[in-house]
């Protein structure tokens, strides 16, 4: 799995798992506003939807007025090359969340099975590798984007007016606390209106949040197992957060989340554990999220296979971005990938 760091290095593909100097770098997460309301959610002032220009976008760095429908596109954020995708626009410039091979084309992360299809054969420019300190600059410069979206970003204020001067910059949501914790559905519905695309965006949040009712209406027993997702990092069982996209996708089928996470997590998307508390993780119900060589090394760590959801067969193994990596999918937590992840997880789930 790789989380998005600089605060910790990336591990081998952890989504979204996923900054520092002048961005700010993070692994893969979600929290952030509160509102039911899709327009509030979506952000600020200014937009009418259909695509009516200008927009006005507010966002954690300020208000940006896109004047005009925006046609050469950089996602600085980690996932938000598939919401500008998913609304029919193809980035310019994105992010690698995962590490591509030296020399393998085209780029996996263009490759995945839920926006291979879009992106058909564009080779977006790399701006940013997950662990990188930030943005290259001259590399977004060079590529004369009239939009920068930096949504599901840890860029800070110096690195936002550094892309500002290039191009209208809209950050993550101005509700957002911590870096990576917004819903899915205000980072998607954020950026639908930056591409006047408002009225596209309640649509397809409401789609998706009807799929995941779905999957919970058909299994009521989901409500009655405590669940968690998690990875094996840096030789420990590290748990994600309620309110990182993977927790809420389990609550979103119908699990009840361990929110004892999030308090040892202390507001990151995720926390590592030490031997001693291993049992937190001792639930009902457990996902983990990693590639094979991973998954072995978790195999053998006692503590981890003395559990009893381990020992009842209760544990669902997810490659992350091996195979049909479905763990890229859960973590990635797109317009694009939620469909194919709910699908997957809710089979997973159903298993043992």
């Amino acid at each position: 799995m790789l989380l998005r760091t600089t605060r910790t290095t990336p591990w081998r593909r952890l989504a979204a798992a996923l900054s520092a100097a002048a961005l700010g770098v993070g692994l893969l997460a979600g929290c952030g506003s509160d509102s039911d309301d899709p327009a509030d959610r979506a952000g600020g002032a200014g937009s009418t939807g259909g695509g009516a220009f200008p927009v006005t976008v507010e966002h954690a760095f300020g208000t940006t007025e896109i004047k005009e429908t925006p046609k050469r596109v950089v996602s600085v954020g980690y996932t938000d090359d598939q919401t500008v995708l998913a609304f029919g626009i193809k980035p310019v410039g994105m992010v690698d969340q995962y590490p591509n091979p030296a020399g393998h084309s085209p780029d996996i992360n263009t490759q995945w099975p839920w926006v291979k299809d879009e992106w058909g054969d564009s080779k977006p420019e790399v701006v940013m590798e997950n662990g990188d300190s930030g943005p290259n600059i001259e590399k977004i410069a060079a590529l004369r984007p009239d939009l920068i979206v930096a949504v599901y970003s840890e860029i800070d204020r110096a690195a936002y007016d550094k892309l500002s001067r290039i191009a209208p910059t809209v950050a993550r949501t101005k509700a957002e606390k911590e870096p990576f914790s917004a819903p899915w559905q205000d980072n998607a519905l954020h950026i639908a209106k930056a591409l006047g695309k408002a009225d596209e965006g309640e649509k397809a949040v409401a789609d998706i949040e009807g799929k995941l009712a779905a999957a919970k209406k058909a299994h009521p027993e989901f409500a009655d197992q405590t669940a968690v997702a998690l990875s094996w990092y840096k030789d420990s069982v590290a748990p994600f957060t309620s309110t990182d996209v993977r927790g809420r996708l389990l609550t979103g089928i119908g699990f009840t989340y361990q929110t004892e996470i999030d308090k040892v997590a202390g507001g990151d998307f995720y926390t590592t554990l030490s031997p001693e508390r291993v049992d937190l993780v001792d639930v009902d119900r457990i996902f983990v999220i990693n590639d094979k060589a991973d998954q072995e090394a978790l195999k053998k760590f006692e503590l981890f296979t003395n559990l009893d959801a381990v020992k009842s067969g209760k544990v669902s193994y997810l490659l992350d971005s091996e195979g049909p990596a479905v763990g890229a999918a859960i973590s990635q937590g797109t317009l694009l990938s939620m469909p194919y992840a709910i699908d997957e997880l809710v089979k997973s789930a159903g298993q043992g």
